[in-house]
């Protein structure tokens, strides 16, 4: 199945599924989480006309050319008194402008006289370095909206219209689990024909930095019993994600419990690294089965479970920004199947590493993100690619 019919088919899976759950937190617990509602303005910003700049604010009126006496000083926090006529105010960044001025002037073009009478150097426009009520928001304007995820902006443009708790959805709960009797655990001796099982850790770790409730299912073994056993008992999470045993080897139980006791609703993508991704239902809970080899897992998470996962919150656009740059690098022969490698950027192109492996998780850890070749491309030096930063889909 090409990537985009599969990534439309999980949305349509995530959006029939939404998690309408709200949690209400203080703006020091939201971070990371996804607005529940529209974030709607109760006050103007800024709620008066204040200055943005240090100087001096006047009627545009009363300057002649003839220097002004300053009646007022007026500092940030300050309420002030209606301009007299004929004078100047001493004003400071972000106090509000007085009642009558329509002009400020900023310090370095003002002559402070002897007698500390005022003149300016410059000539002077009505509004000038006034922010004037409302230039950010009015009361009754959307904010931000439902399905925003929050971040340090968000959240301080919360707290600027007062709010000092929102609504978010609910944290998605997640299973994570692997499979296969050659996995164990960091820490424990490797047995024969054993290796250490990376994926779990990049998981978990991927899935905490993206808000979600991670319940570590641990190591499934090759035994069908068991694996039925232990899907039976992840019943309350919203989504089942695991590493290995979806392909169609008779030692793949997790695709075999799958096809006995749920529904597949799509399996094998035109991709690599990734071509054995499943997507499926054990006894009604979805099930995200990708595949074992780590760089696979890597894009695959990254390209259809992760905006899965924000679907199902409500995110809108969950597809991760790409930059069109030259490569830096010849791809002499053309595959069936479009590839995603590992590479970064040097010197304004493309370059890849020299295992593109899907076993090979140290090509992520030395790329910056994802090169997209497409299927049936030759590429040449210069040739422009896809690339999509890393730190677009990590977190």
């Amino acid at each position: 199945m090409p990537l985009e019919e599969a990534l439309q088919r999980l949305l349509d899976m995530a959006d029939a599924a939404r998690i309408t759950e709200r949690d209400v937190l203080t703006l020091a617990d939201c971070d990371g989480r996804v607005l529940a509602q529209d974030l709607v303005s109760t006050l103007d910003l800024p709620p008066w006309p204040n200055s943005a700049m240090d100087g001096y604010a006047l009627r545009l009126a009363d300057w002649s050319g003839e220097p002004l006496a300053v009646s007022q000083r007026i500092f940030a926090g300050q309420a002030p008194a209606p301009l007299a006529a004929g004078t100047c105010a001493r004003i400071f960044t972000g106090a509000p402008v007085p009642e009558g001025a329509d002009c400020v002037e900023m310090q370095e073009n003002a002559v402070v006289h002897l007698d500390e009478r005022v003149s300016f150097s410059e000539p002077l426009q009505a509004q000038q370095n006034i922010r004037p009520q409302g230039q950010e928001t009015t009361v009754g304007e959307q904010v931000l909206a439902a399905g925003t995820r929050l971040g340090p902006i968000e959240l301080g443009l919360a707290a600027s219209l007062g709010r000092d708790r929102l609504d978010v959805v609910r944290r998605v709960r997640v299973a994570v689990l692997s499979t296969g009797d050659e996995l164990i655990e960091p820490g424990l001796p490797l047995g024969p024909g054993q290796i250490y099982n990376s994926n779990r850790r990049v998981l978990c770790s991927w899935l905490t930095r993206m808000g979600c409730e991670v319940i570590d299912a641990g190591i499934l073994p090759d035994d069908l019993k068991q694996t039925r056993t232990r899907l039976a008992g992840l019943g309350s999470v919203d989504l089942i994600l695991s590493t290995g045993g979806v392909s169609v080897g008779e030692a793949d139980f997790l695709g075999i419990a799958l096809r006995e006791e749920g529904e597949l609703a799509l399996w094998k993508l035109a991709i690599k690294p990734g071509k054995p991704l499943t997507f499926g239902h054990f006894r009604g809970v979805p099930v995200i089965g990708l595949p074992g080899n780590p760089a696979s897992t890597l894009v695959t998470f990254a390209l259809l479970a992760r905006p899965y996962l924000l679907r199902r919150q409500g995110v809108p656009d969950v597809e991760p920004l790409r930059f069109d740059v030259p490569a830096g690098f010849v791809w002499p022969k053309p595959g069936n199947r479009r590839e995603y490698l590992r590479g970064r950027i040097e010197q304004g192109q493309a370059i890849i590493y020299r295992n593109q492996s899907s076993g090979v998780l140290r090509s992520a850890a030395w790329a910056e993100g994802f090169v997209e070749v497409l299927e049936g491309t030759t590429l040449a030096l210069g040739d422009r690619v896809s690339f999509i930063p890393l730190s677009e889909v990590m977190n």
